[in-house]
């Protein structure tokens, strides 16, 4: 039994970069053996066990073969025979092809560490076409290495494209097409991985409503870049894409976020951004407390003051993309207005006798008033 680390740790290590997840890949074993020596089986397309110690995931090294459409679409086949480099001809990228051995030495059979110098995303085999989720892996690695000055190997573009005509991109399923979007959100260029994703005309299959606002030189690509730039939260990123411009309208919002079963924490904030960041930002400057209150309702900022705050965030990224920045005492305001008006409540309004509808009217009315004194200061 021979044990190689493989994958992103190798590469990372190779690119002097922290490596945080350790896979690993076992030769010449079965699972019997493995469980036989404390391992703890996971996998259920395929063995993968946990180590008894550190918990880190082993994989038996497998082939695999072509059964079906999609990511799932495939029939693997794990035996003590089956060799490294077998198991590696079946990944996605040569970088991501390479393994390290318990002495150290580094098995390299299909040129990574060429590619590495060269900062090109090459597919290992012409098996790469096979699987449509590699097409979003290849985005989203192109969105995390950009930094670095990485691109896509031409041939591999070709290859993806060809995937996207034949059609085998639309079986693509929503969670996994999500999935890989959310962390592509989160590398340091994820406009990279939209960019990629239009040059291989996987755009228009996987998330053809989103396209609009991420054309070339179009307001949420800015601000995406933007976003991206601050290190704001996934969130924001994806909310700042949704500049209220006008060609767009708030039903390609709707129906992409149905298409991609987003979580509500993205489809709500995307829905904000889109309908009042516009308000906001030519506003900004504005002193009068009604307008503020408007807002402060229309986005229930009162019971979702993070949610509000996350929104300024979006609304900032999208201001400075379209070269109109918020001033930060503007953000300030409108922070330090929502918390006057949260200082006050309904207990304080009933001890003065008010009852029933009264009680909330007054509240508004109360507040308003205070915000016209701490405006007016």
């Amino acid at each position: 039994m021979n044990i190689f680390l493989v994958g992103g740790a190798v590469r990372d290590k190779l690119l002097n970069l922290p490596v945080k997840d350790h896979d690993w890949v076992v030769v010449g074993s079965s699972p019997q053996q493995m469980i036989d020596q404390g391992f703890q089986p996971v996998g259920q397309d395929f063995p993968v066990f946990l180590h008894p110690e550190t918990k880190e995931e082993y994989a038996l090294a497998r082939t695999e073969r072509k059964s079906g459409h999609g990511y799932n679409g495939f029939v693997f086949h794990t035996a003590p025979d089956v060799t490294l480099e077998e198991d590696l001809i079946r990944r996605d990228l040569t970088i991501n092809a390479i393994a390290e051995d318990e002495q150290g030495n580094i098995h390299d059979p299909y040129n990574g560490q060429t590619d590495l110098k060269q900062k090109l995303l090459r597919h290992v085999s012409p098996a790469f076409q096979e699987d449509p989720l590699r097409i979003l892996r290849v985005a989203r690695f192109a969105a995390r290495f950009h930094h670095l000055g990485f691109s896509v190997a031409p041939e591999t573009m070709k290859l993806m494209r060809s995937m996207v005509d034949s059609g085998e991109a639309s079986y693509l399923v929503a969670e996994r097409v999500w999935q890989e979007t959310s962390r592509a959100l989160c590398e340091p260029n994820p406009e990279i991985f939209f960019k990629v994703l239009s040059a291989c005309n996987a755009m228009s299959v996987v998330m053809p409503e989103w396209t609009p606002f991420l054309k070339k030189d179009s307001t949420g690509m800015k601000s995406l870049q933007v976003a991206a730039s601050r290190q704001e939260s996934p969130e924001v990123r994806f909310a700042a894409t949704f500049a209220n411009e006008l060609e767009l309208n708030q039903e390609m919002i709707k129906a992409l976020v149905k298409r991609l079963k987003t979580p509500s924490q993205f489809s709500e904030m995307a829905n904000l951004t889109f309908q009042y960041s516009g308000d906001l930002i030519e506003h900004s400057a504005d002193r009068e407390p009604e307008r503020w209150m408007t807002l402060f309702e229309k986005t229930d900022a009162f019971r979702r003051t993070e949610r509000f705050e996350a929104f300024l965030k979006a609304c900032s990224c999208i201001a400075e993309a379209q070269e109109k920045p918020l001033p930060k005492n503007r953000q300030e305001m409108l922070k330090a207005l929502l918390a006057l008006c949260l200082s006050m409540n309904a207990k304080e309004i009933v001890a003065q006798g008010f009852k029933g509808k009264a009680v909330g009217e007054q509240l508004r009315k109360t507040r308003v008033l205070r915000m016209q004194e701490q405006l007016s200061q």
